[in-house]
């Protein structure tokens, strides 16, 4: 059962755990942790450029949300405390946070924080795409698509999407549980489905 909650996604209801996770910090962190699936403050604190203690700090913030969790030991150094993520991964929507103004503040701020640290990601892939092979440079991509959709066709899509990154992230995290990581590098999917007027 622990591993089926693992796999499982975590919906974030309460503005408690939203404005935790919120923090441009925690969410370096929680994405680090995502992607190592296990680690400690020490290694995470390498990949994000910030003192140890600092990252133990944001650290017990997450897993006072129950967004963390520990993780067992990986080494002999029992002094060690590794963390995993409490779920596979989060997700949070607009009708949760919008009975009152601080909701809907809250709402917006993490969006828009979520929105800047994926731009900063990409800006580094496009400042540094060259040092990349080829095959890498030729398989990365970017799109942009119009389409004429009703809320519910939208809301399909977006399902489908879903389910069809779901299936490459599972099978991409099963391969490495085999040791079959010749040649896999972590990829960001960085995807908008949103209405607007020209």
């Amino acid at each position: 059962m622990a591993d089926q909650e693992q796999r499982d996604q975590r919906r974030i209801t309460d503005i408690a755990t939203l404005k935790a996770l919120g923090h441009p910090l925690r969410l370096r962190l929680y994405r680090a942790l995502f992607i190592a699936r296990q680690a400690t403050a020490s290694h995470l604190a390498d990949q994000v450029d910030e003192a140890v203690s600092l990252v133990s700090y944001h650290l017990r913030k997450l897993a006072e949300h129950g967004l963390i969790t520990e993780a067992e030991p990986q080494g002999t150094d029992g002094r060690e405390r590794w963390w995993r993520v409490a779920s596979e991964g989060v997700s949070w929507g607009h009708e949760d946070f919008s009975d009152a103004p601080e909701e809907v503040a809250a709402y917006s701020a993490i969006g828009r924080l979520v929105f800047e640290q994926r731009v900063s990601q990409y800006r580094a892939f496009l400042d540094s795409q060259n040092a990349w092979p080829s095959e890498w440079r030729t398989a990365a991509f970017s799109g942009e698509y119009m389409a004429a959709l009703t809320a519910a066709e939208l809301e399909a899509f977006s399902r489908e999407l879903h389910e069809l990154a779901l299936k490459y992230q599972n099978a991409g995290r099963a391969a490495e549980d085999t040791g079959d990581t010749e040649g896999r590098e972590t990829v960001a999917l960085h995807l908008y489905g949103f209405p607007f007027r020209p």
